[in-house]
């Protein structure tokens, strides 16, 4: 019996040590309901912030192996084993991330964007994680892509790791226009 008194009394102080705290049941219940964002949209932001990393990639490579490296005959070639394109693709993601509050020019174009489960605003771990969640859902041969469909919240990999889900930004505007009226 004194057992719980102690635990009951644990309860009441939000800064207990070692003891499980729930912190995402008010962030759940705000987000439930928001409409997902289709396949198609999220593969069109994708690959648009895949091929804007690119435009970023080709100058800084240009430029470090011409002007730093002082090479005369380039080969810029892009590919997954280069140091520097890993790192000016995590970087991009990350930043873009993280800046736009999980709407990268991509997810802009593509009218998403990616939400945070745990706070108000997407953190730099998380916009961190998201990027290398990319790099995992390629590295597992695009089956973290492919999770979309079989999961409920529509989360791929990307998502399960930063703990996102991706929003479809048309229809909540849409929607909270037609309840205002």
């Amino acid at each position: 019996m004194r057992s719980w008194h102690i635990i009951s009394s644990m309860k009441d102080k939000p800064d207990a040590p070692r003891r499980f705290h729930m912190h995402e049941t008010s962030r759940m219940l705000a987000l439930e309901g928001l409409p997902l964002a289709a396949f198609w949209q999220r593969l069109l932001g994708f690959f648009a912030d895949l091929l804007l990393a690119v435009l970023v990639w080709i100058p800084l490579e240009f430029s470090l192996r011409r002007y730093l490296l002082h090479q005369n005959e380039l080969d810029l070639t892009w590919n997954f084993h280069e140091p520097g394109n890993v790192i000016v693709m995590m970087l991009y993601w990350a930043v873009c991330n993280y800046v736009g509050n999980g709407q990268t020019p991509g997810k802009w174009v593509a009218r998403t964007k990616a939400m945070s489960l745990t706070g108000d605003r997407l953190g730099g771990w998380q916009s961190v994680e998201r990027a290398l969640g990319y790099g995992a859902a390629v590295l597992e041969g695009g089956l973290g892509f492919v999770q979309f469909f079989w999961d409920r919240n529509r989360m791929c990999a990307q998502d399960r790791l930063a703990e996102t889900i991706v929003v479809d930004v048309r229809k909540r505007s849409n929607d909270s226009a037609a309840s205002a009226t």
